[in-house]
């Protein structure tokens, strides 16, 4: 059974109905343009509200739909650390490859904001929060001390307390869309082989 991502009492669930006339409540003394929209998609907002999957903790933090979880960070620079991330990542090529040594990573994204002064990292992973936080502290520790001790207060990934720096920056999702929550990394890309191998046979044939 799902839990709250807050670690709180599952709240008593509305009827459908009751639900979409508080959000029309809600939306009453908004702009005209989003009450519209809103009308226009009730139909639609309806069969969702029937069909939604309540999402579930990543563990420590987080949110988590079926196999895949999110995480997301906003911290500060460190002085001077906005202008080496910048110039790490462009090496990169603004592609962070080496995470596919991680094995369950499904995507990462760097953003800077506030005139560079703090950065958004966000990424999606599967499975629980310590295990995740666990492989990277085991499997490419020293890449992530390149990255994140541009960070203020970063302690490194070597150090028992990196999980509680984590955690104290990460912002639980308020809402969150996975397309395949059921297909871990390494299955997305056993199905894309088998895929391929498909349409190369396929190919042949025709």
């Amino acid at each position: 059974m799902a839990t709250s991502a807050a670690g709180n009492s599952p709240k008593q669930e509305l009827p459908v109905e009751q639900k979409l006339q508080n959000l029309r409540t809600i939306y009453a003394d908004g702009p005209e343009l989003g009450r519209v929209g809103l009308e226009k998609i009730m139909n639609e907002l309806k069969a969702a509200v029937r069909l939604q999957q309540q999402a579930s903790t990543a563990g420590r933090i987080g949110l988590r739909q079926g196999k895949v979880s999110e995480l997301t960070i906003i911290t500060k620079f460190a002085p001077g650390g906005a202008k080496r991330l910048r110039a790490l990542l462009d090496t990169l090529g603004n592609n962070f490859q080496g995470a596919d040594k991680v094995g369950t990573v499904h995507d990462m994204r760097f953003v800077f904001l506030d005139n560079d002064t703090k950065l958004l990292f966000a990424t999606a992973y599967d499975g629980d929060w310590d295990p995740y936080i666990a492989d990277f502290s085991t499997k490419i520790p020293d890449a992530l001390d390149a990255l994140f001790s541009v960070m203020e207060g970063y302690p490194g990934m070597h150090s028992p307390a990196v999980g509680d720096w984590i955690a104290k920056h990460q912002i639980t999702a308020a809402a969150w869309y996975v397309a395949n929550p059921n297909l871990t990394v390494a299955e997305t890309r056993r199905l894309e082989k088998i895929g391929k191998a498909v349409d190369e046979l396929l190919d042949k044939v025709g």
